[in-house]
């Protein structure tokens, strides 16, 4: 899968993640199926680096087929609150409604914990007269005076992106679209969201909350976008940017400045979806992604082909974004992670990182606090230099920093006290896996394991172990998947609609024109997105609850809808799944009903590699303790880059690559397969 490509394959497909440390390369020979990677620094202006990367894997812009990307821009901006000045108009009544939020907290039992602030000030939230009820019916009009004299005074100000939050106007969007009217009369180069277009679902809070983070970061993508592929086209580059959203998918940039939020949860997304691709090439419809970086992990879960999606999630808490999105659970355990004793002198893991400055001791940038890149340096688990040799680490700088901050303080030596640190990490890592899948109704046993991130290989077998997960998968290039997840999603729009009624009253011949209704909407969407008819497709999804319950879940509909019984049966079938419990003959109700529209892209199709008939060859050995083994021995060492398709490597050994290590454990047997990915399977009690 990954080789370097031919001058002579020049036509290629490029997918770019740019995280906050590295800019990510993917790129495909649409000739041979062959993949090679590039990682440069992330710069100040991102399109920089961006182009850079693209250079540094040997791409001219003319040759390129298709460009993807994985951006945290939105994620950042959110976070930094680095955003043009914005104003919210709402009903009266109805504006402090973002601030009030649901009047929980993050931290249930620390009263003195501020909450993050509002994305909008409450003297920048006006109000105006209008009124709609729960049915529909206006109850007051839109005051126009009002609303003219709003516009005024917002153009005065000299603000130009704009939130309009209406209540009910999910259901009925007219009041909402004639103060967008008006507002776009008055201000022509103003940013409106309406809440009704960017999410037509009940619930005032989440729906205002939405709209107001796509409001303000409508312009930051909106400019971003633009320059992007201007540059792009002024180097020869003719097709669409196609930018990776939180559902999974790409849209090009005019549709990610209008559905700006959506970007939010970008890079993410990217993982996890690589993660499916890694398991199923290597014949698993059932994984768990483990993406371990330098600060958190990332942990999602794929269950017979289908990633979890989570309709609710946010940046910063109290501020919830509901667009669909590929849920995620990320915790504070990274190759950078602190260790640390508290107050009872027990030792932690995380969340508090190093950071890339000064970074772990052994970096010798003036960090003084034990991490776990530290501990894996001290076990020798890493060699003396990451990346190819471009950073050194110091041994003698993790040994004294883990001394003086571990063991001492717990009366142990070095080398156990770094076994701890790795083994407290590992627990936490542990911990939320378990919480995806078996708070879930998911069974770790019935999954693989996918380690990728500079540092999942490390960790990956020890986490197998722990959660009794027969088999680890490490794809050929751990440290950039992230990018190859962009490289293989296909356009897409989801759509939804609320739809209030009990299930044993719905007149199906209703229902089917509601879904009919939402795929035209979706069908124009890829329309202006040049997307042809018959590389268009839609899958039709049914929220259901039962009577009286307020959360709901998503279940497939088939098409046509002619009856809802097997829909009805399946809801029950994942509600004892989900929560342990179903009621078979209670009422149930639909919440919601949504369209996923895909526009298909093509497709390069990737290498597949014979299997050779050789044996893998250690390039060194080097001084290793394992968790398994009493004291350090001398372990293997081989080149991730000499290994081919079928070689097999039984541990104990290390596997070094310039992007990550690898640690096959003893007992463990790790083989290459067809598509160059390292399939370790683990010995269970």
């Amino acid at each position: 899968m990954t080789q370097a490509i031919d001058v002579e394959d020049r036509r290629v497909r490029v997918a770019c993640d740019v995280g906050g440390t590295f800019t990510d390369i993917c790129v495909l020979s649409e000739a041979t199926g062959l993949m090679h990677v590039a990682k440069v620094p992330t710069t100040p202006d991102p399109i920089d680096g961006v182009l850079a990367g693209i250079d540094a894997g040997g791409v001219n812009l003319n040759d390129l087929l298709l460009f993807k990307h994985g951006t945290t821009l939105a994620t950042n901006a959110l976070i930094t609150r680095r955003f043009p000045p914005a104003v919210m108009v709402t009903t009266k009544g109805f504006r402090d409604t973002i601030e009030i939020r649901r009047g929980n907290r993050d931290d249930l039992w620390d009263t003195y914990k501020e909450m993050a602030k509002p994305y909008i000030r409450r003297r920048d939230r006006l109000v105006v007269t209008e009124r709609t009820d729960y049915s529909g019916a206006i109850v007051a009009p839109l005051d126009e005076t009002e609303a003219a004299e709003l516009a005024r005074v917002i153009k005065k100000r000299g603000v130009k992106t704009i939130a309009v939050c209406f209540a009910n106007s999910f259901i009925n969007p007219a009041n909402e679209q004639r103060m967008r009217d008006i507002l776009a009369e008055a201000i022509p180069d103003a940013t409106i969201s309406i809440s009704s277009d960017i999410m037509p679902e009940i619930f005032e809070h989440e729906r205002f909350s939405t709209t107001v983070a796509n409001a303000v970061l409508a312009p930051v993508v909106g400019q971003y976008a633009s320059r992007l592929e201007s540059r792009m086209k002024a180097g020869g580059y003719k097709e669409d940017v196609l930018l990776l959203h939180s559902g999974g998918g790409v849209m090009t940039a005019k549709m990610a400045e209008r559905y700006a939020a959506r970007l939010s949860a970008s890079g993410i997304a990217a993982g996890a979806i690589a993660s499916r691709f890694v398991a199923e090439q290597a014949g698993f419809k059932n994984s768990i992604g483990l993406d371990m970086g330098g600060t958190s992990t990332d942990v999602s879960l794929c269950d017979n082909g289908e990633i979890n999606v989570t309709k609710e999630w946010f940046v910063e808490y109290g501020y919830p974004i509901c667009f669909p999105s590929i849920e995620v659970l990320t915790i504070g355990a990274g190759g950078g992670s602190l260790a640390w004793m508290d107050a009872a002198n027990s030792l932690r893991n995380g969340p508090q990182s190093a950071g890339s400055t000064p970074g772990p001791a052994c970096y010798g940038r003036g960090g003084e606090n034990p991490t776990n890149c530290d501990a894996n340096v001290v076990l020798g688990r890493l060699s003396d230099q990451l990346a190819g040799g471009k950073v050194s680490l110091e041994k003698g700088l993790a040994t004294e920093a883990i001394r003086k901050g571990v063991a001492e303080p717990l009366g142990m030596s070095v080398e156990d006290a770094a076994l701890a640190i790795l083994k407290v990490a590992n627990a936490n890592m542990a911990d939320a896996v378990r919480l995806l899948s078996i708070r879930r109704g998911y069974d770790p046993r019935d999954f693989a394991l996918v380690a990728f991130g500079g540092a999942g290989p490390l960790h990956g077998a020890a986490l197998a172990k722990d959660l009794a997960i027969p088999v680890v998968l490490v794809p050929p290039n751990p440290g950039v998947t992230s990018a190859l997840g962009c490289l293989l999603v296909d356009i897409q729009h989801d759509i939804s609609r609320m739809y209030l009624a009990k299930a044993e009253e719905v007149n199906v011949s209703d229902l089917e024109t509601t879904f009919r209704e939402l795929e035209i909407e979706g069908r124009e969407r890829l329309v202006t997105e040049g997307v042809t008819p018959e590389n268009m497709v839609f899958q039709r999804k049914i929220d259901m609850r039962y009577h009286g319950q307020w959360r709901a879940l998503s279940i497939n509909i088939a098409s046509p809808v002619v009856s809802l019984d097997e829909s009805i049966a399946y809801f029950h079938e994942e509600h004892g799944r989900e929560h342990n419990y179903s009621r078979p003959g209670a009422p149930v109700e639909i919440y919601r009903v949504s369209v996923i529209a895909t526009g298909v892209t093509s497709k390069a199709k990737f290498a597949d590699f014979d299997p050779v008939d050789a044996e893998a060859t250690p390039v060194g050995t080097r001084r290793v303790r394992f968790d398994e083994l009493p004291e350090t021995i001398d372990a293997p060492v081989y080149d991730r880059a000499a290994l081919q398709s079928g070689m097999k490597v039984a541990g104990p050994a290390v596997i070094d690559q310039l992007d990550s290590t690898v640690i096959v454990p003893p007992g463990v047997t790790a083989e290459v397969d067809r598509s160059l990915t390292l399939v370790m399977r683990i010995p269970l009690a």
